[in-house]
């Protein structure tokens, strides 16, 4: 299978801060990936350089058959783009919103009007069609911007960050319709923060932080980097702790951390000879008990994006630090 997107050596400065330090990439037509990472990881500005919002100033990338750089003009009629907040003109009507884009892609005024139709009634919008774009709900404007990515059909598409800031339903909403399109052929590569977004939608996801990948596969691929599943239990008495942490350290698989706020202890335990993760939670549940370690609530979870994160780089994906893509783009 052919690649839609192959990326060597991406590397972006500003000034003293490098927001791309050697990004290597390969999407297969057809196929989703996504570049999960932190705020400030280099998500957003991959996507620019591969868009060609940016020109990187090392390494090369071509996407749809063409180099992003020598062939810019000719690439952006191959590509969709939806970017983390919906481009969308409040004052103008779903309608006339997405047979402007269609114009714009030359698609011709008889063209561009069927298109907006056609696509109003593809992402549940028909009813809202003919309203000012000011008075749809921050789902309903997603789903519009969405819909003006794939005007012209383009074989590839970017999504970055589609569904930040959206409620649940209107996140399951968007999911469904990014599915359909994938379904039709699209190949997609979709930047997140959430690993069940990515677990959802994607074949392949590469880890992003500080500019570089640090780690790709499949979802479940990157949950056994992190060590299976997670014990999360409450100890209230600080004076216990510490013996509730040697205790545990005998059913844990990896580092153990501890909210010192708020007592909480998490434990990672993967399966192996010894028992599962409901095995080991019942073990260290019962060897708590006999060291007199009281207990408040309990609970076993799989991994999630700040597993993965605390495990590859030492820190949570929303710890604040000043390296931040609002900076450096």
């Amino acid at each position: 299978m052919p690649d839609a997107i192959v990326a060597e050596g991406l590397v972006k400065t500003y000034g003293q801060i490098k927001a791309l330090d050697g990004i290597d990439l390969r999407v297969p037509e057809g196929t989703v990936t996504a570049l999960l990472g932190p705020n400030g990881a280099g998500k957003t500005t991959t996507v620019r350089v591969l868009t060609t919002l940016l020109v990187p100033d090392a390494g090369r990338a071509r996407v749809a058959g063409c180099d992003v750089v020598t062939q810019a003009r000719e690439l952006r009629s191959r590509i969709g783009a939806s970017g983390q907040y919906a481009a969308v003109d409040e004052y103008l009507t779903g309608f006339e919103n997405l047979e402007m884009v269609g114009r714009l892609y030359h698609l011709g005024a008889r063209r561009s009007r069927e298109r907006a139709r056609e696509l109003l009634a593809q992402f549940d919008l028909e009813a809202a069609g003919d309203r000012p774009v000011k008075g749809y709900s921050g789902g309903m404007r997603r789903r519009l911007d969405l819909a003006g990515a794939i005007v012209a059909e383009p074989p590839v598409l970017f999504l970055d960050e589609p569904t930040t800031g959206l409620d649940p339903r209107a996140r399951l909403g968007l999911w469904e319709v990014i599915e359909t399109l994938v379904e039709r052929g699209t190949t997609l590569l979709l930047t997140t923060q959430y690993m069940e977004e990515a677990e959802r939608l994607a074949d392949n996801i590469a880890v992003i932080d500080r500019g570089t990948v640090i780690a790709r596969g499949t979802a479940d691929e990157l949950k056994g980097l992190v060590g299976g599943e997670r014990i999360e239990l409450q100890v209230p008495d600080p004076h216990q702790r510490s013996r509730a942490l040697e205790e545990l350290s005998l059913v844990a698989s990896g580092e153990i951390q501890v909210d010192s706020g708020s007592g909480r202890i998490t434990v990672p335990v993967s399966d192996d000879v010894s028992g599962s993760g409901s095995a080991r939670l019942v073990a260290a549940l019962e060897t708590l008990s006999r060291a007199g370690v009281r207990v408040g609530e309990v609970a076993l979870r799989k991994p999630t994006l700040d597993d993965v994160f605390l495990t590859l780089t030492g820190r949570a994906a929303d710890e604040d630090e000043e390296r931040t893509e609002e900076v450096v783009s």
